[in-house]
């Protein structure tokens, strides 16, 4: 017995130095090794919301090229998908098994607002890097854990009505709006901007995600004599707006969220509609056919990798959102580390991918303040209105 406390008493003060001799022991970090890194990312692959899950292969084709070229200092991206079908308690469910059981090292992207709520307090908890969300809601302001990429629904209403009054000349606007977080933060941003004008809506009239009979909206919206609507709704209710709008001839400007700039999309639901009203909207993203050196690479890109996908709108936003992340781990260096990331966004300067214009510290994670502006060409096609503008009206 005494000797077995002599050997206890000189083995364990002995294994303590060989672990804090061992720097890949003590100090080791989730979610990367000398040979790969491990992101991840959530999105509706199936389900009702399946076309805005481009948006998480979007960010996949990024990866793809990065690991082409040999990946980040000899490190390649190992990335991760889950389909949440847009239900928040798919969404914990998938994150958390990416988390406990990939050890994943950070998030881009995420869609929706409702999802990312869900998440963003475990996130932040365990402390973990995260560049999205793709929701422009005001509630995901504040995380130090968290560099936001979509700018902000206040910014996105301002910026419409800033376009209809300044830009078209209207004076009679109404907004046609979803009645959540984010028609109410779209509102705020239109209200503020028509105080500037001595202005207000001639209407505000709400829908609810489920309804599908809009003909009582649609007639507020006509007897309210606007010339032009602004519509902060999702593209079924956009969809059935509109047909509703021309059956009973009310043919007023409509002007959309950025959310609906996939104008190949809107105009194939509505049946050609969308172009032959000129439909105009924000958009967060480069014209999808520039003819750019960056853009022309992801246009080729997306032949060799995933020539089963649409070039638009969503699958581009996945770009936007990783674009960030591969330009921050490249400035890192070799070394890295959580830190070193969190050190290399917080340093983000004026970087342009085909996305807006973003600039990060660390006591500043919002996203950028400018849009573009587009409208639907009579072919569906894509004509910019009004090139990438700042919103200059501060937040309410």
């Amino acid at each position: 017995m005494k000797l077995k406390s002599i050997l206890l008493a000189v083995i364990v003060p002995m294994l303590a130095l060989v672990l804090l001799a061992d720097p890949g022991h003590a100090q080791r970090e989730r979610g990367f090794d000398d040979k790969e890194i491990r992101i991840g990312q959530w999105g509706p692959q199936t389900g009702p919301a399946a076309p805005w899950g481009a948006v998480a292969r979007g960010s996949k084709l990024v990866f793809d090229m990065v690991n082409e070229r040999g990946g980040i200092h000899g490190r390649k991206i190992r990335y991760f998908i889950r389909d949440d079908q847009y239900n928040p308690s798919q969404t914990m469910a998938g994150v958390r098994e990416l988390v406990d059981r990939r050890d994943i090292f950070a998030f881009v992207g995420g869609v929706g607002t409702a999802p990312g709520m869900a998440v963003k307090d475990y996130l932040k908890q365990n402390e973990i890097i995260w560049i999205g969300v793709c929701s422009g809601a005001e509630a995901f302001q504040g995380n130090p854990w968290q560099w936001n990429m979509w700018p902000s629904y206040f910014d996105d209403g301002s910026l419409l009505a800033k376009f209809a009054v300044e830009n078209k000349g209207y004076k009679k606007i109404a907004l046609f709006y979803q009645n959540d977080d984010w028609g109410m933060d779209a509102m705020k941003g239109i209200n503020r901007r028509l105080k500037e004008h001595n202005m207000e809506l001639v209407a505000a009239v709400p829908v609810e995600p489920i309804e599908r009979d809009l003909s009582s909206q649609i007639a507020r919206l006509q007897a309210s004599g606007a010339e032009a609507v602004i519509g902060i709704v999702a593209p079924t209710q956009a969809a059935i707006a509109l047909r509703t709008a021309v059956s009973v001839g009310y043919q007023p400007q409509w002007l959309h969220s950025y959310n609906l700039c996939d104008f190949a999309l809107m105009n194939h639901i509505t049946d050609g509609l969308w172009a032959r009203e000129g439909v105009i909207t924000s958009a967060f993203t480069d014209d999808p056919n520039v003819d750019t050196p960056l853009m022309n690479s992801y246009r080729e890109a997306i032949k060799k990798y995933a020539p089963e996908e649409r070039w638009g709108i969503f699958y581009m936003a996945g770009i936007v959102v990783a674009e960030p992340m591969v330009h921050a781990l490249e400035q890192v260096g070799p070394n890295l580390s959580q830190e070193a990331l969190k050190n290399a966004l917080n340093n983000i300067t004026d970087f342009k991918g085909i996305g807006p214009r973003i600039t990060w510290s660390a006591d500043n994670h919002r996203p950028p303040r400018e849009l573009q502006i587009w409208q639907c060409g009579p072919n569906g096609e894509t004509i910019v209105v009004q090139d990438w503008i700042e919103n200059e009206l501060p937040m309410e």
